[in-house]
């Protein structure tokens, strides 16, 4: 069975592209087959990973306003086991476009399950990544809607834990009325550093209102990180011997335990 995951927050800046990124490069590293799916219009997983962003016909944008195939969308990275289906400023236009839709909220989640039925079992992914916009507008709707799970970067600052309230509210909102199945997948520490009281103070409170939801990994403060999107590649691939390499390959690691174990339960 293939398994969806969203990764949302609202808040800019919390390192949920360079999860998106990231993680999908270390799992699909692994050797899982995956599929980063990038809904956002500012298209930074998009270059991140190394695809230019341009109106070429075959953007999420022309999958869900223009009824393109998604499989015909579908991209090769430089990352054996790991596709994109990639996005572009065009998207904008979309959160407008999408409210003359019926259903418009299960646009995506349609898409997807026509791409996965499409497939062969050698063809089938494992995971599908989402890169939500930073925003809580139609289309992360969608993409909570065709998700099974939903991954929340938080970084580690002072606001951190308050601007999670809205998140988790519309996340609600979306299991009760078009996506009952709907979970957190877990919370993931990024931009940490170890020598801010700060810092350990956010892992304190977000250990104890959640729990095991909350990754043992942690996504640490890494120059590294930051340079990798401007050359197009994954840290995995720009530095593998980085300290932000080594957390996103623990994270990827620790994901498919936690998946596995939970697939035996």
């Amino acid at each position: 069975m293939t398994k969806i995951i969203s990764i949302a927050n609202q808040k800019g800046g919390v390192g949920k592209t360079t999860t998106a990124v990231n993680l999908s490069s270390c799992i699909a590293t692994i050797g899982k087959k995956v599929l980063m799916i990038d809904v956002d219009p500012q298209a930074n997983a998009t270059t991140g990973i190394g695809i230019e962003a341009r109106d070429d016909g075959n953007t999420i944008y022309d999958v869900l306003i223009l009824d393109k195939n998604m499989k015909e969308s579908l991209r090769k990275t430089q990352i054996q086991k790991l596709d994109i289906i990639p996005s572009n400023i065009d998207l904008v236009a979309a959160e407008l476009e999408l409210i003359e839709f019926k259903s418009r909220e299960s646009v995506l989640r349609r898409k997807i399950i026509d791409l996965i039925n499409s497939l062969s079992e050698e063809e089938r992914y494992e995971y599908v990544f989402l890169d939500c916009p930073p925003s809580l507008g139609l289309i992360t709707v969608n993409a909570l809607t065709a998700a099974h799970s939903v991954l929340i970067p938080v970084q580690c600052e002072y606001y951190a834990l308050e601007g999670l309230s809205q998140l988790l509210n519309t996340i609600k909102r979306v299991k009760n009325s078009s996506n009952p199945r709907l979970s957190i997948e877990g919370y993931l520490l990024t931009m940490f550093d170890s020598r801010l009281k700060l810092a350990n103070q956010v892992e304190s409170e977000l250990r104890k209102f959640f729990g095991e939801r909350v990754f043992h990994t942690k996504i640490a403060r890494n120059v590294k990180i930051g340079e990798a999107p401007s050359f197009g590649k994954p840290i995995i691939i720009y530095d593998p011997q980085s300290m932000g390499a080594q957390n996103y390959m623990e994270l990827g690691k620790e994901f498919i335990r936690r998946n596995e174990a939970a697939r035996k339960s």
